[in-house]
């Protein structure tokens, strides 16, 4: 007897499952399906900065990111004037690539030195009278609105308050209320405001701030779900629950779909495993492991990653600002090979060797990437057999460079003949 074939595709020989049966999976695994649909949507597919600046709200101010820019010109045109300062800074070879990223990095430091600016009333902060803190709040919202409304307002901004516990839970919920009110009343809430939750130690601390945020929402008249905010990791009990379960995830869930980033603190997490000053880096095993967990918790959620700072400043002699570009690029680099695509930067000194790590980073790779790519959309393999989770992973290569500037569209298309909305298409954006 003929009979469908399972996919309806056409007549089989032989027995063929039920449509009963079918109908049975199908019931069964619908809920599953619309699961795996709302907590692993995949990637935003809008830009992610590669870097957040860290401000202490009373050094902000209208030319705060000029001054950024300036004082990183300042740095690198005293330090790294040519191609082959840069090298010898870097402590890598003297070629072509560097000449092109030299020029790259000089002009992203006047056109854009900023990407991603964080007006800090933590630890940068600390502790102050309410009246003060009170009016630095409204008076950072008043700026960021200015600088938006003036167009020299960096891609994303915004604020980190203070945790949720309880010497400083109703003072960073004020801080926070006065920073959206201010927002609202002049012009609006920016489509690149971020806003950072610090010190997490249990999923009920983020479940609280999503409760403020909704309320403030229906109140205001806002889009459910318009206001979102970063995740800061830098507790152990953001790793590993007192039960000995992995506790990021569960944060990740309980943001219900507003967590934008997870943030590494560098500092606060290896100084609470007990790594002495001298050895907390982004680079100990305590980090990696940290942001190993994190990884996997916000892999395919739509959450990005970033990963901490450095706090050796390049300051001083030329020497000591070398030694000092040297470590900082060596460990943006690792961070980068290691799918850790943003970090943050403490000094205007470190722009030069972010935007140099990052650049040389996806123009060392831009070849070999294009032509494997160009490879997989041909169906002519080439040296490696790519599948459809590498294309993905090779466009966003190319897209993250290009968003940042490290390539350009042009020659992306001649290595690979494809357009911007192809590779989106591609990356799944």
């Amino acid at each position: 007897m003929r009979r469908v074939g399972v996919d309806g595709s056409g007549p089989t020989d032989g027995p063929s499952f039920s449509t009963a049966a079918r109908a049975a999976v199908e019931a069964l695994l619908a809920p599953v399906d619309a699961d795996l649909a709302r907590r692993y949507p995949g990637e935003p597919g809008t830009r992610q900065p590669v870097h957040t600046v860290y401000v202490p709200a009373d050094a902000f101010d209208a030319d705060t990111v000029r001054e950024w820019g300036r004082q990183a010109l300042e740095a690198f045109d005293r330090h790294a004037a040519t191609p082959a300062e840069l090298a010898r800074a870097l402590g890598v070879a003297d070629d072509e690539l560097l000449a092109d990223v030299h020029a790259r990095v000089r002009a992203k430091l006047e056109r854009e030195p900023v990407e991603d600016l964080r007006i800090d009333f933590e630890d940068g902060y600390g502790p102050r009278p309410d009246a003060e803190e009170d009016a630095a709040a409204v008076r950072a919202a008043e700026l960021v609105a200015a600088a938006v409304t003036e167009g020299c307002a960096p891609p994303y901004l915004g604020i980190r308050i203070k945790c949720m516990e309880v010497p400083v839970r109703a003072r960073g919920i004020r801080t926070l209320e006065l920073f959206l009110a201010t927002l609202l009343a002049n012009g609006g809430l920016p489509d690149g405001l971020v806003l950072t939750l610090p010190k997490v130690t249990y999923a009920e601390q983020v479940t609280a701030l999503v409760r403020l945020l909704e309320d403030f929402e229906r109140r205001a008249g806002l889009p459910a779900g318009r206001i979102g905010f970063e995740i800061q990791i830098e507790t152990t009990q953001a790793i590993l629950g007192p039960d000995g379960r992995a506790t990021v995830a569960r944060m990740i869930e309980a943001a219900g779909g507003r967590a934008t980033g997870l943030h590494y603190g560098t500092f606060d997490y290896s100084a609470a495993c007990g790594v002495s000053a001298a050895h907390q880096s982004m680079d100990h095993p305590v980090a990696d492991h940290a942001k190993a967990v994190m990884q996997v918790a916000a892999a395919g959620t739509g959450v990005r990653l970033c990963d901490g700072s450095t706090n050796v400043v390049p300051t001083g002699s030329t020497e000591q600002v070398h030694a000092a570009w040297k470590l900082h690029h060596g460990l943006v680099h690792r961070s980068l090979a290691r799918a850790y695509y943003q970090g943050w930067d403490m000094h205007p000194a470190h722009l030069p060797t972010r935007y140099a790590a990052v650049y040389s980073f996806y123009r060392e790779g831009l070849a070999a990437s294009a032509a494997r790519l160009a490879a997989y959309v041909a169906r002519t393999g080439g040296d490696v057999m790519d599948e459809p989770a590498s294309a993905r992973a090779l466009s966003g290569y190319l897209l993250r460079g290009l968003d940042c500037g490290a390539v350009d569209l042009a020659e992306v298309t001649a290595l690979t003949g494809l357009d911007r909305e192809r590779l989106n298409a591609l990356a799944g954006r």
